[in-house]
């Protein structure tokens, strides 16, 4: 045989183990797989080459992606209806915008023209006023009830001078009633002016209203009108009065104790404050005022 024909069928055969050898090492590949075609298969395409996207598809109707829900079976509440406005708060503010509008208008641009247009709504708002106040007045004289000289203490001199002989009388029954189981403290200095002079006050009171008062001397000295005056036992310190003439409301039976005054005090003063500090309203609005004390 030929010594080239021999070559040949030597490098056919190295060809063929070769690529036997290179079939069993690459793994086997599932049968279904479709085997990529090699690059120059695709020589069409080129090198370089852009492909339009393949379209989305269309979305999904609004009507299945939200589905419509079941129409509720419960009835729908009425909304409350506004109150309407009255058409005299419209008008009253259209007054008020006017004034102000007129007014500002003038302050930056103070020409006759506009000094005399404010002045002249604010003569009408003024009348009006007027008049609303001489109505006010005619029903406070028709309606005894909300006429304000009507209550409380009155203006007219002829008026106050009744007004302050009922209330003396109301207040003396109201004390008298108090001195049933009520006493005054009287705490006093022998060397003290305004003690000598508040000392025939309580006299008086003591004799004419019926309640007792009970005087206590600080420096043991006595007091004119108070023979049995008794020296402090410390119940001025308990008290803490720094200052005399000092008068408290006394009820014996439970050591309650309240301040009725410093200083000298009138008849009438002692009948206002008497009254009032006894009186349940007093007490609720001021309880830290009374103490607790035994008395001895």
């Amino acid at each position: 045989m030929p010594r080239s024909f021999t070559s040949l069928l030597l490098a056919l055969g190295l060809a063929v183990g070769i690529v036997g050898a290179l079939a069993q090492e690459r793994p086997r590949q599932d049968d279904t797989a479709i085997p990529a075609s090699p690059y120059w298969a695709d020589t069409w395409r080129g090198w370089h080459f852009y492909e339009e996207p393949e379209p989305e598809p269309p979305d999904a109707p609004a009507s299945i992606k939200n589905p419509p829900k079941t129409p509720s079976t419960q009835p729908i509440p009425a909304q409350p209806k506004l109150p309407t406005k009255a058409p005299e708060l419209v008008e009253f503010e259209l007054l008020q915008k006017a004034v102000e509008s007129y007014r500002n208008i003038a302050i930056m641009r103070p020409t006759e023209a506009n000094v005399r247009r404010y002045m002249t709504l604010e003569a009408k708002v003024v009348a009006r006023a007027s008049y609303f106040a001489d109505v006010a007045q005619h029903v406070a004289w028709s309606t005894p009830e909300l006429d304000p000289t009507q209550q409380g203490r009155p203006v007219n001199a002829k008026a106050l001078e009744v007004f302050d002989r009922v209330q003396l009388a109301e207040r003396s029954q109201s004390v008298a009633t108090l001195g049933k189981d009520h006493v005054l403290f009287f705490f006093f200095r022998s060397d003290c002016p305004y003690c000598h002079a508040l000392s025939p006050t309580l006299a008086a009171f003591e004799a004419r209203h019926g309640m007792k008062v009970v005087a206590i001397s600080l420096d043991g000295g006595p007091m004119p009108g108070f023979a049995d005056a008794r020296v402090d036992n410390g119940i001025a310190n308990t008290l803490k009065v720094a200052q005399v003439p000092a008068v408290f409301l006394a009820q014996p039976f439970t050591g309650k104790i309240t301040p009725i005054g410093f200083g000298v005090l009138s008849e009438a003063e002692l009948l206002e404050r008497i009254t009032t500090v006894s009186t349940p309203a007093a007490q609720a609005m001021l309880p830290g005022i009374a103490r607790q004390v035994v008395l001895q």
